[in-house]
C-alpha cells in the first residue's frame, strides 16, 4: 500500500511520509542515558506522541520502557489517592510485562507482589506502598526502568497529580540509596510548572513545586527545511511527481516555521486536494508556488482540531486574545518577558515564538488564522465597512483576477466617509485593521493574505495578497512627512523586486489635514505604485 501523508494520530515510517526524527531520539536518548528527569512540553500537534513511541522502541534494547498515557485514565482515577494507585498499578503492570522482561526469581516475585497488592488491599493501597513496590522492581530488573507519561497535563487539575509528582520527585532524590525509575519523562502541552494556573485555588498553597528537579529539555521537534525536502524527495521517488524540492521545501518552512503538523495538513492537501482541482488535475501541477498558495487557502478554512484547539485557548484566556489582538493590529512589541504569565502560556500553546527578544507570531499560518479570527467578531461584521464590502465585492474582478486599484479607490472612499472625523489615535491603532477587514470578504473563498513580519512595525506594515496565484504588496503606513513617505516607496520598490512584479500599492494613514484624500500613481523607473491617501 502507498504511503500517505498522516496528519490524524500517529506517524509510523512504514505507512506515512514524515521527516527522519533519529537524530531527536539520539538527543532525547542521551538525557534518558544520563538517568534524567524531564518534561516534553510542545504546542497540540507538535509530534509529541509520535515521538515518544518511536522513543520507546529506540530504547528498549537498553531499557525496559513504560509507556503511559494518561488520557486513558478516567476522571473517577484521579478522585482519590486510592482509586489512582490501584490504576496506575494496573497499568503498570500490563506495560511491563508486555516488554516481556526477563524475569529472574527476584523479579518475579516483586511483580508478583503489587499484583498481589492490588488484589488483596484495594481499599488501603495508596501512592506511597506503590512507589515502596515499583522500587522493588526497579531494584530486581536485569535492564533499567524507564517511565513515559504522555498527555501528563490531562491529570493536573486535582492534588493527587502533585501527590504523585512528590512520589517520584522523593525516589529521584533518594535514587543512590533506594532503587528507582532510572529516567522519567513526562510529556504534554502544559509544562508542569503551569500546575498551580489548573488548581483550584484552595489548593494552590499545598503546591511546592513537586517537578524542580526536572532537567531542561531543549530537544526541538520542528522541521527544517533539509528535513522537509528529504521527506518531499521520498514523495517524489515513489509517486512519482517531479517538483522543485528545495523551492517547495522553503515555502513550507516559510509559511510554518516547520510546526509538524501545519507542513504535514499541507502536503496532504497538495497530494489529496489540490492535485483533483480541476484547474490542476494532476499532482505534478499542483507541487507548484500556485498550487502551495491554493494549499494555505485551504488550511485557513480547515476546521481542524488544531485550529479549534487554539480557538479554545482565546475563550479560555482573555488576555492571551488582548496580547495577540493588540501585537497584531498596532504593530506595539512586546518583549518575550515583559508580562511572564501571559507570554508563558501564548509560547507553551504555540501561539508565539521569541524573535530577537521580542514576541513574535510563531508562523504565517497563525498569523493568518488570528487575523480572520479577530475580524470575525461579531462586533467586527456589523461595522458599516464591512457591509459596504460585502456590497462592493463584485466590482473588483477583471477577468477572473483581482483589481486592487479598485479596491483602494473604494476603500478610501468608503473610509473617509465613514471615519473621516475620527482621531488621529484611531487612524494609528484601527486603520489598518479596518482595510483588512474591507478586504476580507473581496478574497474569501478565492485567496489569501499574510502580513509580513519583518515590516510590521508602529510605522509600516506590508500585506501580501495571493489571488489565483497573482500577488499584490500593499504597504500601509502612517504618515510621518514626505522624507519617511519616499523611503517608504523605495522599500516597497525592494520588496517588488523580490517578488518579481513591477505594481505595488500604498495605503498611508495620514493626519495632516491638508491632506489629498485619494488614490493617484507614481512611476519611478519600470515600476509603477498606486497610492491611496486617507
Amino acid at each position: 500500500m502507498a504511503k500517505v501523508f498522516n496528519t490524524t494520530g500517529i506517524c509510523v515510517p512504514q505507512e506515512h511520509y514524515m521527516v527522519n526524527i533519529e537524530k531527536r531520539l539520539e538527543q532525547i536518548k542521551k538525557l534518558v542515558d544520563e538517568g534524567k528527569y524531564f518534561s516534553v512540553n510542545k504546542a497540540r500537534q507538535y509530534g509529541k506522541t509520535t515521538t515518544l513511541m518511536a522513543l520507546g522502541k529506540y530504547l528498549q534494547k537498553e531499557y525496559y520502557v513504560v509507556s503511559m498515557d494518561f488520557q486513558t485514565f478516567g476522571n473517577a482515577e484521579f478522585q482519590t489517592e486510592n482509586r489512582f494507585s490501584l490504576s496506575f498499578a494496573g497499568s503498570f503492570l500490563r506495560l511491563f510485562l508486555k516488554n516481556r522482561p526477563a524475569m529472574s526469581d527476584t523479579l518475579q516475585k516483586a511483580v508478583d507482589a503489587l499484583a498481589r497488592s492490588v488484589r488483596q488491599m484495594p481499599v488501603y493501597f495508596a501512592l506511597k506502598m506503590l512507589f515502596e513496590q515499583l522500587s522493588e522492581i526497579c531494584e530486581a530488573s536485569d535492564k533499567p526502568l524507564v517511565l513515559i507519561i504522555d498527555e501528563v497535563d490531562s491529570a493536573a487539575n486535582n492534588q493527587v497529580f502533585v501527590d504523585f509528582l512528590a512520589q517520584l520527585r522523593a525516589q529521584y532524590l533518594n535514587r543512590f540509596c533506594q532503587a528507582a525509575f532510572w529516567s522519567v519523562i513526562l510529556a504534554g502541552v502544559y509544562d508542569i510548572r503551569h500546575l498551580k494556573q489548573k488548581l483550584r485555588q484552595d489548593e494552590e498553597h499545598r503546591m511546592n513545586s513537586p517537578w524542580n528537579i526536572a532537567a531542561e529539555f531543549k530537544v526541538d521537534f520542528s522541521f527544517s527545511k533539509d528535513e522537509i525536502a528529504a521527506m518531499l524527495r521520498e514523495y517524489g521517488k515513489e509517486q512519482p511527481v517531479q517538483m522543485d524540492i528545495g523551492a517547495m521545501a522553503g515555502l513550507l518552512w516559510d509559511y510554518t516555521e516547520g510546526y509538524p503538523f501545519l507542513v504535514s495538513r499541507l502536503c496532504q492537501l497538495l497530494d489529496e486536494e489540490v492535485s483533483a482541482k480541476t484547474e490542476y488535475a494532476s499532482k505534478e501541477a499542483a507541487w507548484t508556488k500556485k498550487g502551495f498558495h491554493e494549499a494555505v487557502r485551504l488550511i485557513l478554512w480547515d476546521t481542524n482540531t488544531l485550529f479549534a484547539s487554539l480557538t479554545g485557548k482565546l475563550h479560555d484566556y482573555p488576555k492571551l486574545g488582548v496580547m495577540l489582538r493588540t501585537l497584531l493590529f498596532t504593530g506595539r512589541t512586546f518583549s518575550f518577558r515583559a508580562d511572564g504569565n501571559i507570554i508563558d502560556i501564548a509560547s507553551m500553546f504555540g501561539f508565539i515564538k521569541n524573535q530577537n527578544g521580542t514576541v513574535a507570531i510563531a508562523n504565517r499560518i497563525f498569523e493568518t488564522y488570528l487575523y480572520n479570527y479577530f475580524l470575525s467578531e461579531d462586533e467586527m461584521r456589523e461595522t458599516e465597512l464591512y457591509k459596504a464590502s460585502l456590497q462592493d465585492k463584485s466590482q473588483f474582478l477583471t477577468g477572473g483576477y483581482l483589481n486592487m486599484r479598485r479596491v483602494l479607490e473604494k476603500f478610501v472612499a468608503h473610509f473617509h466617509e465613514i471615519y473621516g472625523s475620527r482621531s488621529r489615535t484611531f487612524l494609528e491603532e484601527e486603520g489598518r485593521q479596518y482595510f483588512l477587514l474591507y478586504l476580507k470578504p473581496i478574497i474569501n473563498g478565492t485567496g489569501n493574505y499574510y502580513i509580513e513580519a519583518r515590516t510590521r512595525d508602529l510605522g509600516r506594515t506590508d500585506v501580501v495578497v495571493d489571488y489565483r496565484g497573482e500577488q499584490h504588496v500593499i504597504e500601509m503606513k502612517l504618515w510621518h512627512g514626505e522624507e519617511y513617505n519616499r523611503r517608504g516607496e523605495q522599500q516597497l520598490l525592494g520588496y517588488l523586486d523580490s517578488y518579481r512584479i513591477n505594481q505595488g500599492y500604498m495605503l498611508s494613514f495620514n493626519f495632516n489635514k491638508h491632506k489629498t484624500v485619494g488614490v493617484h500613481e507614481i512611476r519611478i523607473g519600470d515600476k509603477t505604485i498606486i497610492e491611496a491617501v486617507v
